[in-house]
């Protein structure tokens, strides 16, 4: 293969290689030219190698444009290439433009990048948004519990969108305010009557400070009576007083059985006791007699009284018998 022929393959596939990426952006470049959008030829070539899409770069380019939005090339390049919504973003600007909100590229490529949907803020700063927050129960003064569902109407601050806290936050703050609001009623009665006052009361916490959102309303959607708390906590006080007397009683109880056995105990002691002495009387007697000291009449006559004794209780005993 001579040098020529080289020369020849070599232009035929630089041809090509024009057609492909030239051919593909020419008609790119005319769009955006008939619509008034200016876009460079070779920007638009120069994009597939910075991987950036240049169809999408081009209508979003041209939309901004026909709304009547300056925003440069470079800067919408720059936004998709840190990971944004570039259409998203127009998207909101137009809307925002539209709605005479004032919103910059920057700000609103910033919000777009903290990861908020930009367009459904702006959207949402024209049509507010009613949130309903979960069943919030509460326990008056009376100790009568309430349940409270409430409709809470935001708007979203757009200045505030970069750090400001979600519906989560109004959400667990208007539940708060319900709670600190039923709470310190006299009665359940005066709010059934005037359910109204929940709402203003809650509304004039400023609980919408460090949000994204501004509350416009707060709506009071049902109130329902639910248990006595007050008696059922009265109650189970009252349960637990009475185990803790029936506590100390069987503990009174086993104490007295104690002593009980602890008297029983020294009686059989004492029992022992007699018992031991009387069986010392005849060794007693035995030794007065070796002694001298107990003659044989004394003895008997000793005798006589203890079988007197022993007749008298036996009969004393059969009498209280028949007695009973």
């Amino acid at each position: 293969m001579d040098f020529y022929t080289i020369v020849m393959v070599l232009l035929i596939i630089v041809i090509i290689v024009l057609i492909y990426f030239v051919g593909s952006a020419l008609s790119l470049w005319v769009q955006a030219l008939v619509s008034g959008a200016r876009v460079g030829l070779f920007n638009i070539v120069f994009m597939r190698f910075r991987k950036v899409p240049p169809k999408l770069l081009v209508n979003a380019k041209i939309m901004a444009v026909k709304a009547g939005l300056n925003i440069s090339t470079d800067e919408m390049e720059s936004h998709y290439l840190a990971g944004g919504n570039i259409m998203r973003v127009v998207q909101a600007l137009i809307a925002a433009d539209k709605a005479n909100i004032d919103l910059k590229f920057k700000r609103a490529a910033a919000i777009d990048l903290a990861g908020r949907n930009v367009l459904e803020a702006v959207q949402m700063s024209v049509n507010p948004k009613v949130i309903e927050t979960p069943l919030v129960a509460a326990v008056a003064k009376d100790g009568i519990q309430l349940k409270a569902i409430s409709r809470v109407t935001v708007r979203a601050n757009i200045d505030r969108l970069v750090g400001g806290a979600g519906e989560e936050t109004i959400l667990a703050r208007v539940g708060e305010g319900i709670v600190t609001t039923i709470g310190s009623a006299d009665t359940h009665k005066l709010v059934l009557e005037n359910p109204d006052m929940i709402s203003k009361r809650v509304l004039e916490k400023g609980l919408d400070a460090g949000t994204a959102y501004e509350i416009l309303s707060i709506d009071i959607a049902d109130v329902d009576v639910g248990k006595n708390i007050g008696a059922e906590l009265e109650t189970d006080r009252a349960e637990a007083d009475k185990k803790i007397a029936q506590a100390k009683a069987e503990e009174r109880r086993a104490m007295a059985y104690a002593i009980e056995q602890e008297m029983k105990a020294k009686v059989e002691s004492m029992k022992a006791k007699v018992v031991e002495a009387e069986a010392k009387i005849p060794l007693a007697i035995s030794e007065a007699f070796r002694n001298g000291n107990l003659g044989v009449m004394d003895y008997y006559r000793m005798k006589n009284v203890m079988a007197d004794t022993q007749m008298r209780d036996k009969i004393g005993s059969s009498d209280k018998d028949e007695q009973g």
